[in-house]
């Protein structure tokens, strides 16, 4: 998430308008059709590469600013561009003033970016939802070279994290912000745990 480093509202205000003029090879199509486009900010809360906490905190912004992004004139679109570097980039360009005055929007926006200076996570349940599933995820991909072998049940791969989680904690914990990575063998200690049978060889 975009953010400035002051303190008030309105001089993050000041700062955060018209910041797109500062980017770099940065070609904003929206201005040419809008009266004040100094009175807008672009913000990208996250891109293609961000970890899981970032993707959780986007999420929380966009819902946030959700109703401002309504009507025929909103002061929040969403916007989709492209970088050389960093690939697609997902955000929004948000108005900051009105009328000679700060939107609700970007106040909305100001108290998140506030909420964050404090403490990195805006949603402890959304954020842990995302662990989890990214858990489940890479504990099904290391399992690739065990499928063949053993007969896996239904919901085997949060019986394994359950197991895991209860006797193995460092394997599931999160890491590099991509959720749990345990490895093969973590896998196995699980599997004979919960009694999961190979397959049978025989014709």
């Amino acid at each position: 998430m975009t953010v400035t480093d002051a303190t008030s509202l309105e001089e993050a205000a000041g700062r955060l308008a018209g910041n797109w003029r500062q980017f770099d090879s940065f070609a904003w199509h929206r201005r040419s059709t809008l009266a004040d486009p100094d009175a807008w900010a672009v913000v990208y809360p996250g891109h293609r590469n961000s970890g899981l906490l970032a993707r959780s905190n986007a999420s929380v912004v966009a819902k946030t600013l959700e109703p401002f992004a309504a009507g025929a004139d909103p002061d929040v679109v969403a916007e989709t561009h492209d970088h050389w570097a960093a690939g697609r980039l997902d955000g929004f360009s948000l108005r900051v003033f009105r009328g000679g005055g700060i939107t609700p929007a970007f106040r909305a926006y100001h108290e998140l970016a506030e909420r964050l200076a404090e403490y990195p996570v805006l949603d402890e349940g959304d954020y842990g939802r995302r662990e989890y599933a990214a858990t489940l995820e890479n504990i099904a991909d290391a399992a690739w070279r065990l499928r063949d072998r053993y007969a896996l049940p239904g919901g085997w791969a949060g019986a394994v994290y359950s197991w895991l989680r209860d006797h193995n904690p460092g394997a599931v914990e999160n890491r590099d912000d991509a959720g749990g990575h345990p490895a093969e063998d973590d896998l196995l200690g699980a599997f004979a745990a919960l009694g999961f049978q190979t397959r049978s060889t025989e014709p």
